[in-house]
């Protein structure tokens, strides 16, 4: 990786930032916690039209957030390093406690009216 300086390091921060500030982005985040999935696979889960699916998905992928591998005619997406669903978990930790946010009982159920206005 390249010597960054300052500057650089705080625009590659906010370009990743701006990726993960997007709730629908945040639901497919959480859909590829538990591994590599499908965008049909994505689509399906979180009830988004494949077509959204696969702009978002390109977002993360341009930002570094996820990665894909070709099986077959099918790609695969994963998160590029687990440090995402920690920072994700954290920034979900830090609502709760200081801004007294309580999260529902199924995180790809965070924000339903979200998924379904993103269709």
């Amino acid at each position: 990786m390249p010597h960054l300086d300052a500057a650089e390091i705080n625009e590659l921060h906010a370009r990743v930032c701006k990726a993960l500030a997007d709730p629908t982005r945040l639901l497919i985040i959480n859909g590829l916690r538990d591994g590599p999935r499908s965008v049909g696979d994505i689509a399906e889960a979180l009830e988004i039209s494949q077509p959204n699916v696969s702009r978002h998905l390109a977002l993360l992928r341009d930002r570094g957030i996820v990665t894909t591998q070709r099986v077959g005619s099918s790609i695969f997406y994963e998160l590029t390093s687990p440090k995402v669903v920690r920072a994700v978990d954290l920034l979900r930790e830090f609502m709760a406690e200081v801004l007294g946010w309580r999260p529902p009982a199924d995180p790809l159920a965070a924000e339903p009216a979200v998924a379904a206005s993103a269709r």
